[in-house]
């Protein structure tokens, strides 16, 4: 497999809550952590809340719908989760996932 390096766009086995199952879904590497990764949620649908991402460029980073990077729904993923490395965010969008994420995500404890 391919070293994994944050800002990349894979496809991911990503279990359901009840844990039964998994379903293959896009995600963004935020960091990688040792064996593990940490990535943020990728969907087609629209942003709903400041914490979401709409990819301009996201053709480019190999997803096939417009699709917004979700930073409220994380996961910490053992790297064989990954299954395959789709592309990697242009600058633009990483900027604006940069900016977003020191704007709206913070601990609120």
């Amino acid at each position: 497999m391919t070293p994994a390096k944050a800002g990349e766009v894979w496809v991911a086995a990503i279990s359901f809550t009840s844990g039964s199952a998994s379903k293959l879904r896009p995600v963004l590497l935020l960091w990688v952590d040792a064996a593990d990764v940490v990535v943020a949620a990728i969907t087609k649908a629209p942003p709903r809340s400041p914490t979401d991402v709409s990819l301009k460029d996201w053709a480019s980073a190999g997803l096939v719908v417009a699709s917004t990077v979700r930073l409220s729904r994380l996961d910490c993923l053992e790297q064989n989760l990954l299954r395959r490395r789709l592309g990697t965010l242009s600058a633009g969008d990483a900027g604006l996932v940069r900016t977003t994420w020191a704007q709206n995500v913070r601990l609120q404890f």
